[in-house]
């Protein structure tokens, strides 16, 4: 039986907007660890569903769609977001202009 992890995705600390952000995503646990390439030296593994990142809008589709192809879930809880209240004079608090 395949193992995966379902979480909900960060908002990207590329952009300022939320936009793509709190869709829920499914991965694929490794079936076999990673072995060094004799060739290459890079890690790599014949598992070819770890490469494999589905997107869903709700913690229910993503639930479901493991159920109907058998597959074990462990669902990693989202942060709380801390949102942090600051005015623009906080950047000068403590500084002496006399």
């Amino acid at each position: 039986m395949a193992h995966a992890r379902i979480y909900q995705k960060a908002k990207s600390s590329m952009q300022s907007g939320r936009a793509g952000a709190g869709s829920w995503m499914l991965e694929y646990q490794p079936a076999e660890p990673k072995r060094p390439d004799p060739l290459t030296g890079w890690a790599g593994s014949g598992d070819t569903r770890e490469q494999i990142r589905l997107g869903f809008p709700t913690l229910d589709a993503a639930r479901a769609y493991a159920e109907r192809h058998g597959l074990t879930v462990h669902v990693v809880p989202a942060a709380e977001r801390a949102i942090k209240l600051q005015a623009y004079a906080d950047n000068f608090k403590g500084i002496d202009l006399n």
